[in-house]
């Protein structure tokens, strides 16, 4: 049985002082909003205590879907750096950059710099880290694919954007780890569903995610960004959206999800747990436990929100 764990969004903080100059940007609007909003909601206390809880089920690889930080700024940057060593090896952890990685021109290419050796293609040389995505990286029975959907937005914006070259080595990928037998799990930061989030925060070519998906197949989609459990559908395929992992929030509190993968192509067992906080200063909790697989077929059982009722967002991709 192989544990793969997925968080997203940690927002890490405290959010450092900015310089005069960096804020001649969209940052000021971003730094505005932290001020008043997000440094309230995104604290550090709830990550630890959630991180502790992940690292002590020993994960054998660690996804992390994006948003490590909050405006990009140089010292944010590093200190996500070091967030990342701290999960463990940069072999077992693999990242993906966020919108908010990406907040303004030139700081996805500093993200990218700075986090290579977790988004590095196996056949690939470090240096190549985050030149181009998608990134393949095999790990026991599963083949971890990173996408990046992360670009440059402007102010009250945070698309995504997936273009159709990107698209056409996702498909190709995908099809190569097919024919492995690999367990194929997909990161991409924005949902990929339609209708998923607001149109300013949608993800732009969401389309042709979804048709390399359904082209070439795999058995695992992860993403980020709306900061809820989710999980949805393109095709047969389960789309598994996670809160926010320093969300101090009641409604969708800070959470994981672990994955124990079993069996083989076409008998594939999968079981998924939610783990989370149901309020600020709870402890590390189950949430919910379930069967994606079950001797290689998928189990689309009914799935809820934190309150119990029909999440929007919980559909399949057409």
């Amino acid at each position: 049985m192989y544990t793969l764990a997925h968080l997203s969004d940690p927002h890490l903080g405290p959010l450092p002082q900015p310089k005069l100059r960096e804020l001649a940007s969209k940052r000021v609007i971003g730094y505005v909003n932290w001020r008043r909003n997000r440094v309230s909601l995104h604290l550090e206390e709830p990550l630890a205590r959630l991180v502790d809880d992940m690292l002590s089920t020993t994960p054998d690889h660690i996804a992390v879907t994006g948003d490590l930080v909050n405006l990009a700024l140089k010292a944010e940057i590093e200190t996500a750096r070091q967030w990342l060593g701290a999960l463990g090896p940069a072999r077992d952890v693999s990242v993906i950059p966020g919108n908010h990685d990406a907040y303004v021109p030139g700081a996805l290419g500093h993200a990218w710099r700075s986090w290579a050796d977790h988004m590095t293609d196996d056949a690939k040389p470090l240096s190549a880290a985050g030149e181009r995505f998608p990134f393949i990286r095999r790990r026991g029975p599963i083949a971890v694919v990173g996408t990046s959907s992360a670009v440059a937005t402007g102010p009250f914006m945070a698309t995504g954007s997936f273009g159709p070259g990107q698209a056409q080595r996702l498909t190709d990928c995908l099809r190569g780890l097919g024919k492995e037998g690999l367990f194929r799990v997909v990161m991409v930061h924005h949902p990929p569903l339609s209708g998923a989030t607001g149109w300013y925060k949608r993800l732009v070519g969401g389309s042709r995610f979804r048709a390399a998906v359904r082209e070439a197949g795999a058995e695992l989609v992860l993403h980020g960004h709306t900061h809820r459990r989710s999980i949805g559908w393109i095709g047969h395929v389960p789309v598994i959206g996670v809160p926010a992992a320093s969300n101090a929030g009641h409604a969708h509190g800070a959470g994981y999800n672990l994955f124990r993968i079993g069996g083989e192509p076409n008998a594939w067992q999968v079981e998924m747990i939610e783990r989370g906080l149901s309020g600020p200063s709870a402890p590390v909790i189950e949430m919910d436990r379930r069967h994606l697989y079950r001797d290689g077929r998928i189990v689309n059982e009914a799935t809820r929100d934190a309150a119990g009722q029909a999440a929007p967002d919980l559909r399949e991709a057409r």
